[in-house]
């Protein structure tokens, strides 16, 4: 059976490096209240969903595993993102767990696996099916996403925090690039994301020693936008999410897709890119608003449309 490098990297519970999980999840966090009719889904439990004032809440819920992500949580998280995509109700997401760990990083038990002997192009093909279109659905979402860091963040749970638009930190959040502590190579984009983020020599030095990397220190680097104590995370999130969720949403979603593609193109493609995305973002009912509402000296309406 072939077996991928991240679930290897994925075990981050070292006594030094990771507390014991918690059960206790924030009363008011939108996914521990009644959010209406589910399906019979088993695989709600591990990762509980709601939707509240325009806002998809994805909440990792494996506290005792410090929120390790299987295979099939990694696919149904990957559903939701689409979903969210695809729905004009959400216009933004937030991304957050249980417990004391975001993400310990993957753990591939219950994986499809592959019978018989390994031949030269599976791991790579495990990676690119895996890992790397894990982090990619993070990327693509058409609406902005949010990661509200509550804990320990590992191996591609660092990489998913990193591929958010948005990263808040609770106080006692650290990051780790743990791969190298395993004689692995890093996965899930981090050799892609975190050199866009910091530079190439911070990104080498964090995947070269593996140490980790605390909240303070990881906001003055740039990997986290903001940090909060413990107590104010989900609220600081529900606040920067709503306000997303009141927002342009077409607009935000063709600024985020210029972003994420300004460092991969020359000025020529990205000035085309941006010219682009002003002629279908003007055909909105939001920039129409948005317009209407300065001539007329009043706050805009926008309606995700």
């Amino acid at each position: 059976m072939a077996t991928s490098p991240d679930s290897l990297a994925s075990d981050s519970s070292d006594s030094s490096d990771a507390s014991d999980a918690s059960d206790a999840s924030d009363a008011s966090d939108p996914v521990s209240r009644d959010s209406g009719p589910r399906d019979s889904d088993p695989r709600d439990s591990l990762i509980l969903h709601a939707t509240d004032n325009g806002v998809s809440w994805i909440t990792l819920n494996r506290p005792a595993a410090m929120n390790a992500l299987t295979w099939d949580q990694r696919e149904h998280l990957m559903e939701l993102l689409a979903d969210a995509s695809a729905d004009p109700e959400v216009r933004a997401v937030v991304i957050t767990a249980t417990g004391k760990g975001f993400c310990a990083g993957a753990d591939l038990r219950g994986s499809p696996s592959a019978e018989g002997e390994r031949v030269a192009g599976d791991v790579a093909r495990m990676i690119r099916c895996g890992a790397q279109r894990f982090i990619g659905a993070v990327l693509d979402c058409e609406k902005p996403v949010i990661a509200a860091v509550n804990g320990t963040a590992a191996g591609i749970g660092a990489h998913l925090a990193f591929a958010c638009d948005l990263v808040l930190a609770a106080e006692s959040a650290r990051f780790l690039e743990v791969f190298v502590r395993r004689g692995l190579v890093p996965d899930g984009g981090g050799a892609y994301l975190l050199p866009r983020l910091i530079g190439p020599q911070r990104a080498k030095e964090l995947m070269f020693f593996g140490d980790a990397v605390p909240a303070a220190e990881a906001e003055r680097l740039g990997l986290v936008n903001r940090v909060v104590t413990d107590g104010e995370l989900t609220k600081t999130a529900r606040e920067w999410a709503e306000r997303l969720a009141a927002g342009p949403t077409r607009a935000l979603t063709l600024t985020k897709q210029l972003v994420n593609a300004s460092l991969d193109a020359d000025r020529t493609a990205a000035f085309a890119a941006e010219a682009a995305a002003q002629e279908i973002n003007m055909t909105t009912a939001d920039a129409r608003e948005g317009v209407a509402s300065f001539v007329e000296r009043r706050t805009p309406r926008y309606r995700g449309r």
